[in-house]
């Protein structure tokens, strides 16, 4: 069975650092790319970052990023991390990890945020509060 598992998760002060993690299960990390996502309430979900870990590209979406997020993997661990520093409230949100198939990271030519990624986890509350 395919899983991800988002962890990590935390209420923080303005101005704090979180890192999120991602635990694949039921596929090989190298196969496919992982992608790391948010959603505000009462907004529209937004891509944030993205990996493919066999190779090490890596995509972020910088309007958002602006600096602040770095993406980096484990794949012994089938892992994916998201480290997340000088939180702000506006980076509210429930983060969700998701899982697209490399071939099709490799063949687009749009933003590999926008590619149907295929699985998904749960999701994790993220609060920046003030």
């Amino acid at each position: 069975e395919v899983q991800l598992v988002e962890s990590g998760g935390d209420s923080v002060q303005t101005g704090g650092s979180l890192r999120l993690s991602c635990t694949a299960s039921g596929f090989t990390l190298n196969d496919y790319v992982i992608g790391w996502f948010r959603q505000a309430p009462g907004k529209e979900r937004e891509g944030i970052s993205c990996i493919s870990t066999s190779d090490g590209a890596r995509y972020y979406a910088e309007s958002i990023v602006k600096g602040r997020f770095t993406i980096s993997s484990d794949s012994p661990k089938n892992t994916v991390y998201l480290q997340m520093v000088d939180l702000k409230p506006d980076d509210t949100a429930v983060y969700y990890c998701a899982a697209v198939r490399h071939d099709l990271f490799r063949a687009t030519v749009n933003s590999p945020l926008l590619l149907p990624y295929e699985y998904w986890g749960q999701g994790i509350q993220v609060t920046v509060f003030s």
